[in-house]
């Protein structure tokens, strides 16, 4: 029969067997064959897999599990299992629960939620508790829903033994904490991550919600339920999901017209601080949090300080740090402009033997534009790249979204032909929502069937050493290739000297550049106007161009003809207020039809060809 047991981790601290973390390793004085007994230090032999429970002494050799050391500690398996029939060991979650709960508060609990900030009212109003579930010690915090009806149990594991959280019952469906917040609420109002971050900004007069399920978890229908006349401060844990999470509820906001503002604490917390840190050990201030780390969003930016932009302009600015290359730099920029449109993006594939540089003009642009717009990825399987790049959107049916839209993907290698496989409708704008499945391993080691949710044209740039690619992705790229020739070299090598001899210095240097610094911003202000569609002025003097240019017509000219409009199109992206607007929608003009010509007469040889540039190079 298959049992599910507590964690190795909660049995050693049940029986007081003192040892240490390492990794996803436990490790204590063997307890078989007193393997240390002339150990010294934290020297020990005894290694524990934290995840499965498995161990081995490095020592004696002793292997077992957790049911193998609980039989030689005297223990039954019924000591170390929490899946005993629900309705015979659980109690039903109701009001008089949260009540008892309530009561059976210790003191050593209370003293640790005020340690956190949170004051003995907000205790008693919230009626935090205390309990026992799935065989260990909770805190437990009630929700209610939006009717004001008790729903579940919010549990936190007993902080002197670890961090783990749950609901109960297990499967609750995500709330907000703190419906009833909305009902009587005036601004400033703090969207956080955490129910224990809620209450510390209660016990502050601070009005606050958040999700019970996580970072990722708080749903449009939510944002719907926010009064527009109130002031909403998105406030999120220092670490990569805590700063996902909090653009991906700015942006819901800002698309449902409230006045937004991101708070971004201060670096000092470290990774993965929060706002109960902020108030606490930080002693951080409520003016300084809705003021000194307060921005709105989107950003003010002040677009007078921009001019229109020519070609040799932007050629200029990217010759700060990619010397050489001014077609490939130029249309790299361009690619990854073009994600900032609903369809006009294209992609770019890098081509060429190794250590020629064919990832760094790419990432190098890249610095320039808002890096939680950019995605750089190595080599990874379907399922890694969909767990990283995507969100749970729901959690309880195992669905994924991975929404690209507005991003940029930048593979540092060839992708797993199984992923690329996954990627082709979106390369090629054939559907802007795909549902796939995949198939993810649980903690039980069985598989378990997850859908996927793709949505979104990203812009993407691939780098690879093969020479030749299939010819499904080769009619989905622009084929590119990094220059070799003696002077790039040395410029290459004239450049990386400086920038190794004194990388402060250099950074300083580009940092102060003004063209560079307006260029970035320029990229920000481009991201926040939202445009949706570009137009072209003259279609009629596109396509004469085109077939004046191509007399001899090939199928593969059909999707050509899609990448040299979306260039004329990312032109005029750059030079927006400059251009006919009507809403979300500008117009591209004739010298944006030049800019495009002009830049794809240099780069169009390789893709009738269908060969990197590099094979007809002047090798070195």
């Amino acid at each position: 029969m298959n049992i599910e047991t507590i964690t190795i981790k909660e049995y050693l601290a049940k029986k007081g067997i003192t040892f240490r973390e390492s990794g996803k390793e436990i490790i204590t004085h063997c307890l078989f064959n007193n393997c240390d007994t002339d150990s010294r230090g934290n020297e020990a032999h005894l290694y524990f897999s934290a995840e499965t429970g498995q161990y081995n002494c490095k020592k004696c050799g002793e292997t077992g599990n957790i049911i193998t050391l609980a039989k030689h500690l005297g223990d039954s398996t019924k000591d170390i299992t929490i899946n005993q029939p629900y309705n015979k060991k659980y109690p039903k979650f109701n009001a008089k629960l949260v009540e008892i709960c309530h009561t059976n508060l210790p003191d050593k609990i209370r003293h640790y939620l005020n340690q956190r900030g949170i004051s003995d009212d907000i205790i008693t109003s919230h009626k935090l508790g205390w309990g026992e579930f799935y065989g260990k010690s909770w805190i437990t915090i009630p929700i209610k829903d939006s009717t004001g009806t008790f729903k579940f149990f919010k549990l936190r594991e007993d902080p002197s033994v670890g961090k783990d959280k749950i609901t109960y019952p297990k499967g609750s469906e995500s709330q907000i904490y703190g419906w009833e917040t909305l009902e009587t609420t005036k601004d400033p109002l703090i969207i956080c991550e955490g129910e224990l971050d809620r209450l510390a900004l209660l016990s502050k007069n601070i009005s606050a919600i958040t999700s019970t399920h996580g970072a990722m978890t708080f749903k449009k229908e939510w944002v719907e339920q926010i009064p527009t006349d109130v002031k909403i401060y998105v406030c999120f844990d220092n670490d990569k999901a805590g700063k996902d999470g909090a653009l991906r509820v700015v942006k819901m906001l800002h698309e449902t017209k409230h006045e937004t503002y991101l708070i971004t604490l201060p670096t000092e917390l470290g990774v993965g601080g929060d706002i109960t840190d902020y108030l606490t050990t930080f002693n951080g201030t409520t003016d300084d949090l809705f003021g000194k780390y307060a921005a709105s969003y989107p950003e003010k930016i002040d677009i007078s300080q921009f001019k229109p932009l020519s070609t040799h302009d932007l050629s200029e600015i990217l010759g700060l740090t990619i010397k050489h290359d001014n077609s490939n730099k130029i249309v790299t920029f361009l690619c990854e402009l073009s994600a900032f449109t609903k369809n006009a993006q294209f992609n770019i594939s890098y081509n060429a033997p190794s250590s020629t540089g064919k990832s760094y003009i790419p990432t190098e642009v890249a610095r320039l534009f808002p890096e939680e717009d950019v995605l750089e990825i190595g080599y990874c399987s379907p399922t890694a790249f969909f767990h990283d790049v995507g969100e749970a959107d729901d959690q309880e049916l195992g669905h994924i979204l991975v929404d690209l839209s507005r991003k940029i993907l930048i593979f540092l290698d060839q992708p797993h032909t199984q992923l690329l496989e996954r990627l082709r409708p979106l390369l090629s704008h054939d559907k802007k929502e795909i549902n796939i499945k995949i198939t993810d391993k649980s903690q039980k080691q069985g598989l378990r069937t997850k859908n996927v949710i793709m949505r979104g044209f990203p812009s993407v740039i691939f780098c690879t050493a093969g020479l030749r690619l299939d010819e499904q992705e080769a009619t989905r790229f622009l084929l590119l290739s990094p220059e070799v020739n003696q002077d790039k070299i040395k410029q290459g090598i004239i450049e990386s000297i400086k920038k190794e001899a004194n990388a402060e210095t250099y950074k300083h240097r580009l940092d102060d550049n003004i063209e560079r610094k307006l260029l970035i911003m320029r990229i920000r202000a481009i991201r926040n106007e939202g445009i949706e569609e570009i137009d072209i002025e003259d279609p009629q003097a596109v396509i004469d161009r085109f077939l004046e240019d191509n007399k001899i017509l090939k199928p593969r000219h059909q999707r050509d003809i899609k990448r040299l409009v979306s260039i004329i199109k990312s032109f005029a992206l750059i030079n927006l207020w400059w251009r006919k607007r009507t809403g979300s929608t500008i117009t591209a003009n004739t010298e944006d039809i030049e800019q495009g010509f002009a830049l794809w007469e240099t780069v169009s040889e390789s893709q009738d060809l269908n060969l990197p540039p590099y094979v007809k190079y002047p090798k070195i």
